[in-house]
C-alpha cells in the first residue's frame, strides 16, 4: 500500500497487537482508484469486550488517572510532537485512506490532530474546582474527576482529527478510551495507537477495535463497562445511539449532520466572498458537517454571483490526491458517490438548473464527482433540506434580512452557518439569529482547537474543542467539611 509500515491487520487492545478472536478481516479501499489498499481486523463483541475490560482495568489501577493533571500533559504534549515529527507519514496515509489531497492532508489534518493534542495538554493541568460560600458551618468545595472508560466512535471524513478531539479531552482529565474508527478509513487511528504508546501513554488507557459499526460499535455502545460514549456521524444512527446509551442512563456528546447556510448580503466583497463560498461547498469533497452547501444570496447581485461561480467552479483543480495541486479529490466511496449522484438526478426532477458539474469525473477508476451548482430549487425541495455530503453547491435569492434568516434556519440541522457582509453590525446582528452551534463571518472553517463547535436541533448536543470539551469527560464531585 506505501512505505508506511503500522500493524494493520490487527487490534490494538491492552497495549498490545492482537488478531480478532475469530480471525475475521475486511478490506479497506483506495478511494482514488478503487483498489485495495489492505485488509484489517474486523472487531466482534469478545474483541470489544477484551477492549473495554483492558480500559477499566487501566482507569481502577489509576495508570493514567492516578498521575497528576501535569504528568498527563507532559506526555500529551509528546503525543502532539510524535505526530509533527510523523507528518509525512500521517499525512500520506490519510490520503491514500480517504482520498483526501495530500495538501489538505498536511495543512489541515495533521496540523489540527497536533494542535488539539497540545491544545488539551495545556488544561489537564487546569482542571480544578471552587470553593463555595455557605451559610453551613463548613468548608465546601467541588473537585472536577474523571469519568472512567469512553467509548469514542469516529466517522470516515476526518478520521485523525476527528479521533484527536475525542481521545484530546478524554486522557486530558484522566479517562481511559476504546476507539472504533470508521470501518471505511481505519488507518490514521491504527497508526496513532503506536504514537500514543511512544509518548508514554501506558498500556490499556487508549484501545482501538477496528470493524463493522452495527457489530463492533454497537458492541461497544451496548456494553456495560463503557461510562460515557463520544460520537460523530450521521444523525440517523445518532438518534440510535443516544436512544441506546439512554437505556443505561450513559452520558453522550455527539456531532450529527449538518446542512448549513452561507449568506451572501449585496455589501459583501463578491471576490472574497467566492472563495469562501467555493472553499465551503468543496472543502473535503464536501465531505464536512460544517460544510456549506445552501447559498443564499441578495436579489440584487444573485445573477452576478451565479455567473462568476459557474466561470470559477470548473476552474477548481480536481483528481489525483497524491497531487499536491490537487483541491478536491475522490468520494470516500462508491456508496458515497451513488448517493451524490441520486441527489444532482432528484434536483433535475425537481426543476433545478445545473449550472455546472452535474456529473461523475472518469478517472483512474476513483469515485470522483465534478464540483456542482444547482440553481432555482424552491426552499421545500429535499435536496435543499437534506443533507446531500458531496461536493454540490444550491443557490437561492433572498430579498430582506428577516427573508435570509428564516431560509438559513428552515432546516432541521444547526451545526454551522456562514455570513458575507462589509456591515460590521449587520455581522453581528445576524450571527445573532442564525440558529447553529459556530458562526463564520467573510470566510469558512476557520477552526481552531481553543474554539468550540457542536450543534443545535438535529446536529447533536455537546461541544468539542475549547475548555468547554472537559465538561463533557468530567464529573463534579462535592465535598462538605464540617467544622464543628
Amino acid at each position: 500500500m506505501s512505505s508506511i509500515e503500522i500493524e494493520t491487520g490487527r487490534l490494538f487492545v491492552g497495549g498490545r497487537w492482537r488478531e480478532a478472536a475469530d480471525s475475521a478481516r475486511t478490506e479497506v479501499l483506495d478511494p482514488s482508484r478503487g483498489v485495495v489498499l489492505t485488509t484489517v481486523a474486523e472487531a466482534g463483541a469478545a474483541d470489544v469486550d477484551a477492549a473495554v475490560h483492558a480500559a477499566r482495568e487501566a482507569f481502577d489501577g489509576g495508570a493514567w488517572s492516578g498521575l497528576s493533571g501535569r504528568e498527563r500533559g507532559r506526555i500529551l504534549h509528546r503525543v502532539a510532537e510524535l505526530i509533527r515529527e510523523n507528518a509525512d507519514e500521517l499525512a500520506q496515509l490519510e490520503s491514500l485512506d480517504v482520498g483526501k489531497p495530500i495538501s489538505l492532508c498536511h495543512a489541515v489534518d495533521v496540523t489540527n490532530a497536533a494542535n488539539d493534542y497540545e491544545h488539551f495538554a495545556a488544561l489537564a493541568h487546569s482542571l480544578d474546582g471552587s470553593v463555595r460560600d455557605t451559610p453551613l458551618n463548613a468548608l465546601a468545595y467541588t473537585k472536577r474527576e474523571p469519568l472512567g472508560v469512553v467509548a469514542a466512535i469516529t466517522p470516515f471524513n476526518f478520521p485523525l482529527i476527528l479521533a484527536g478531539s475525542k481521545i484530546g479531552p478524554a486522557l486530558a482529565a484522566g479517562n481511559t478510551v476504546v476507539h472504533k474508527p470508521a470501518d471505511e478509513t481505519p488507518l490514521s487511528a491504527l497508526y496513532m495507537a503506536g504514537l500514543l504508546q511512544k509518548a508514554g501513554v501506558p498500556d490499556g488507557v487508549v484501545n482501538v477495535v477496528t470493524g463493522a459499526g452495527p457489530v463492533a460499535g454497537e458492541a461497544l455502545l451496548r456494553h456495560p463497562g463503557v461510562d460515557k460514549v463520544a460520537f460523530t456521524g450521521s444523525t440517523a444512527i445518532g438518534r440510535h445511539v443516544a436512544a441506546t446509551a439512554g437505556q443505561a442512563l450513559k452520558p453522550v456528546t455527539m456531532e450529527l449532520g449538518g446542512n448549513a447556510a452561507n449568506i451572501v448580503f449585496e455589501d459583501a466583497d463578491l471576490e472574497k466572498a467566492v472563495g469562501a463560498i467555493i472553499k465551503a461547498f468543496v472543502f473535503n469533497t464536501g465531505q464536512f458537517c460544517m460544510g456549506g452547501p445552501r447559498l443564499l444570496v441578495a436579489r440584487p447581485v444573485h445573477s452576478t454571483l451565479l455567473g462568476i461561480l459557474a466561470d470559477a467552479v470548473p476552474g477548481v483543480p480536481v483528481g489525483d490526491p497524491r497531487d499536491p495541486a490537487t483541491v478536491v479529490g475522490p468520494m470516500a466511496g462508491e456508496n458515497h458517490l451513488r448517493k451524490v449522484e441520486e441527489y444532482v438526478e432528484l434536483a433535475r426532477k425537481e426543476g433545478g438548473r445545473i449550472v455546472c458539474g452535474g456529473e461523475r469525473l472518469d478517472l483512474d477508476g476513483g469515485f470522483y464527482y465534478k464540483p456542482t451548482v444547482i440553481a432555482d430549487l424552491s426552499n421545500d425541495s429535499r435536496v435543499v433540506q437534506e443533507e446531500i455530503f458531496g461536493p454540490v453547491l444550491t443557490v437561492q435569492p433572498f430579498d430582506t434580512e428577516d427573508e435570509a434568516v428564516a431560509l438559513a434556519n428552515s432546516t432541521p440541522y444547526g451545526l454551522a452557518s456562514g455570513v458575507q457582509t462589509t456591515n460590521l453590525a449587520r455581522a453581528h446582528r445576524i450571527a445573532d439569529r442564525l440558529r447553529a452551534g459556530i458562526v463564520w463571518v467573510n470566510d469558512w472553517a476557520m477552526l481552531d482547537p481553543a474554539v468550540p463547535f457542536g450543534g443545535v436541533k438535529d446536529s447533536g448536543y455537546g461541544r468539542e474543542y475549547g475548555p468547554e470539551a472537559l465538561d463533557a469527560y468530567t464529573k463534579v464531585k462535592s465535598v462538605v467539611v464540617s467544622l464543628d
